[in-house]
């Protein structure tokens, strides 16, 4: 069915700007690579639970090289994963360990609230200890690379868009389901055995689940590729434990200043935490942007934005300029947004994208 309703995503297949821009992508998808997690689960970790968080992340700095040689030997079929012992704890298992010390001063988000989250302190996004999923489900409506997704929807996030389009769930006006690992671990395996091209992390926001996602996955035992969808305000040691975790950076581009991401989103220092990791994003995986056009936002935002990633990220890389912006939530707050884009918006934005020299976005 999903053939007939969205034909773009069987024609991307043979899309050659999107094939070169998520090359490792299109071949996990189509199982001729594992996945970076399944290759994380074959790096041996000698650590204890007990040393300190400075020592795990030494480790973990080293680790990350060897992830990356053992990738480079699999992809060009020197090695074999299935050939590959399983060790007793793993790269995987490494960073899920460091993650449940950031529960204790939770610094996954630019925020950086401390709050121990395993004592059942909350802090900005009012994420505690259990993840608590909105819903799963194979999502249509996504880039046609992606297309269907299997997406899961957590709830909280890190800012507070006055106009989310997920405010209910972001905002914590829905109560959400407890899942443990194991049960969203299976729910992974059934999207995947569907026929979703990949398993979608998506909120609100999942950042601050990442220690969930990471032990979620020491349970996932089929080849998925892992789409962290993400609004970027993550801090950098969340950007580290993503490298050799996440396969596709699905990252939100938001602003351009951090003028307008303190005014509409409450996101202080926005722009220098949203730059760095998609210069992250771009080193240890592979990336799609979306550039959220909002009205009267075009020379302040847009047109920032689209140079930016043109000149750090290259004019290939993979973008999605969105038109779809409507008033939601508190939009009504922020007087230029009270409205839709006009259509010599769209026709500017476009038009930017082209002056920036970007080659390979899609609207």
């Amino acid at each position: 069915m999903w053939r007939i309703i969205r034909r773009d995503a069987v024609s991307v297949l043979g899309d050659k700007k999107a094939r070169e821009s998520l090359s490792r992508y299109f071949d996990v998808m189509q199982d001729d690579k594992p996945a970076k997690f399944m290759i994380a689960k074959k790096v041996p970790a000698d650590f204890d639970k007990d040393d300190s968080l400075r020592s795990l992340w030494s480790l973990h700095d080293q680790i990350l090289k060897d992830f990356f040689d053992l990738q480079q030997q699999i992809d060009t079929r020197v090695k074999r994963l299935e050939d590959l012992e399983t060790p007793e704890k793993s790269f995987l298992d490494l960073k899920e360990a460091i993650a449940t010390r950031i529960l204790e001063s939770c610094h996954f988000c630019t925020r950086k609230c401390g709050v121990n989250r395993l004592k059942g302190d909350l802090g900005y996004c009012r994420c505690g200890s259990q993840i608590l999923v909105s819903s799963i489900f194979e999502h249509l409506g996504e880039e046609p690379e992606l297309v269907p997704s299997g997406t899961i929807f957590t709830m909280g996030c890190t800012m507070t868009c006055l106009h989310c389009q997920n405010w209910t769930i972001s905002q914590w006006f829905e109560d959400g389901e407890i899942y443990s690992p194991r049960r969203l671990a299976l729910a992974i395996e059934q999207l995947r055995k569907n026929g979703c091209r990949n398993v979608n992390l998506v909120g609100g926001e999942p950042t601050p689940w990442l220690q969930q996602w990471l032990e979620t996955f020491r349970y996932v035992n089929v080849n998925v590729p892992v789409v962290w969808n993400s609004n970027s305000y993550y801090s950098e040691e969340t950007a580290k434990l993503l490298a050799g975790f996440a396969d596709v950076y699905l990252l939100d581009f938001k602003y351009g200043n951090n003028r307008c991401a303190e005014r509409i989103s409450d996101a202080p220092h926005y722009w220098e935490a949203c730059t760095r990791n998609h210069l992250y994003g771009k080193k240890y995986g592979e990336l799609i942007i979306r550039v959220l056009v909002l009205p009267e936002h075009l020379e302040c935002c847009v047109k920032v934005i689209l140079k930016w990633i043109a000149d750090n990220l290259g004019p290939n890389t993979r973008v999605n300029v969105m038109f779809q912006y409507r008033p939601e939530w508190r939009a009504y707050e922020i007087p230029e947004l009270r409205r839709r884009l006009s259509p010599e918006e769209m026709k500017r934005a476009v038009e930017l994208a082209k002056e920036a020299g970007l080659t390979n976005f899609i609207t």
